[in-house]
């Protein structure tokens, strides 16, 4: 692994925004994952991450990652269409009065389908669900091209930007 210089983009929504998620496309459901297993969170984050050089929940030890995602303040929804998953959201309600869309992907199977746009809107309203007074996410120019103008297009205003090291396999 070695390291490159990224720009990562902070943003946030201090209300929201105001419209109700579409309809869900056809032969799609989301569902929580309860009680998640190395397994199966591995296997929602490489397949979602891997393409965008993610590793840092791959660089945690287990019992670390295992204490974030089984504590009852993340939730990890999966998307599926047809029945096979098609991306996941983590939302981490661990600070109090905030959500962080922890992390926020499609698998490449399902990119360029329209299923972002709604995913996210489902998610941000999601979120705001939990009664914040804040949501935020964070991204950066790893991440698909798509993922800052949705973000944007999505509510969210950018409230900070840094050049990051980033360790990439």
């Amino acid at each position: 692994m070695h390291r490159v210089l990224t720009k990562t983009t902070y943003l946030e929504m201090s209300a929201p925004p105001g419209n109700d998620p579409p309809a869900p496309p056809a032969s799609t459901r989301i569902e929580r994952l309860q009680s998640p297993s190395m397994a199966e969170y591995r296997f929602l984050y490489n397949g979602v991450g891997a393409a965008f050089q993610w590793v840092d929940r791959n660089l945690m030890p287990d019992d670390v990652l295992l204490r974030i995602i089984g504590d009852e303040a993340v939730e990890i929804h999966v998307l599926h269409v047809d029945g096979r998953p098609a991306g996941f959201v983590e939302f981490d309600r661990r600070t109090p009065g905030q959500v962080e869309l922890a992390y926020f992907g499609l698998f490449p199977d399902f990119i360029g389908k329209g299923l972002g746009k709604y995913f996210l809107s489902w998610a941000v309203a999601k979120a705001w669900s939990f009664a914040p007074r804040r949501v935020w996410v964070h991204t950066c120019d790893l991440d698909h091209e798509a993922a800052l103008p949705n973000y944007l297009q999505a509510g969210f205003s950018t409230y900070d930007e840094r050049l990051l090291e980033q360790v990439v396999p």
